[in-house]
């Protein structure tokens, strides 16, 4: 193995090392009792807009669609989205965000602040923040690649 694929692996050991740690951390301050994986499904709708099917966001994720059914019930009888019938394919449905979980998905990166405030003097903030069009990128590579 070489150094570049040395350092490549370490690379995504760190993200994946990350995202076990930054997961913990939102999931004890999650509010309303809700979990990670609630507020990551609200998360993706505002970041990429709502208007779609459940199938789409089961892709998205990557999970069962089960495990997506339940996750999207809970979300619907919490308020927090509303699922309609699709317009034109009466065997579908598709998923919108209502007001109160737009409201929920930012009160949940508010809660987040007190974490994040408890390793602020620890990091240079203003040096991570330029890594993020470079993690982007990665994002958007192997996201490309998933649906090939």
């Amino acid at each position: 193995m070489s150094e570049t694929e040395r350092k490549v692996f370490q690379f995504f050991n760190e993200i994946g090392i990350i995202n076990q740690l930054a997961t913990d951390v939102f999931q004890s301050n999650m509010p309303d009792g809700l979990h990670v994986s609630h507020f990551s499904v609200l998360n993706h709708l505002v970041r990429l807009g709502d208007g779609v099917t459940p199938l789409k966001i089961t892709k998205a994720f990557q999970v069962t669609k089960g495990t997506m059914t339940n996750t999207l019930s809970v979300l619907s009888k919490r308020g927090l989205i509303r699922i309609a019938p699709h317009e034109t394919d009466g065997r579908s449905k598709v998923v919108y965000l209502t007001d109160e979980g737009r409201a929920f998905q930012k009160q949940a990166i508010e809660s987040l602040f007190p974490a994040i405030q408890r390793i602020d003097e620890k990091m240079d903030w203003a040096r991570v923040i330029k890594t993020i069009p470079e993690l982007e990128r990665v994002r958007k590579i192997l996201d490309e690649d998933r649906d090939t």
